[in-house]
């Protein structure tokens, strides 16, 4: 009967620990961020992101190049469906690709 027990035990920790495990990047101190509904500054805006937030980024993808507090890039981060903002105000630590592409 332990033997049923202990693989149920294990599974639910594993999984906590898998959903915990997702990166998040801050976005630049002091900016209400946009959030628009595709990889560049032509789409709408769908929302705002308060200053001191940070996001998950799950995919990204190339879109209109933004000048902001790190750098100029063509990089538009995915973080939800349908919402999308700019790297060049996400503190990834990098100037390039830190996930897949989209699509």
């Amino acid at each position: 009967m332990s033997d049923d027990h202990a693989p149920t035990i294990l599974a639910e920790p594993a999984a906590t620990t898998a959903t915990a495990a997702a990166p998040r990047f801050p976005i630049a101190p002091g900016v209400t961020l946009n959030v628009r509904s595709g990889p560049g500054t032509g789409y709408g805006i769908v929302r705002t992101l308060p200053a001191g937030s940070s996001v998950t980024i799950y995919c990204q993808t190339p879109g209109t190049t933004v000048t902001g507090p790190y750098g100029t890039s063509n990089i538009w981060d995915n973080i939800g469906s349908g919402e999308y903002v700019s790297d060049a105000y996400v503190r990834t630590g990098s100037d390039g690709y830190v996930t897949g592409r989209c699509g």
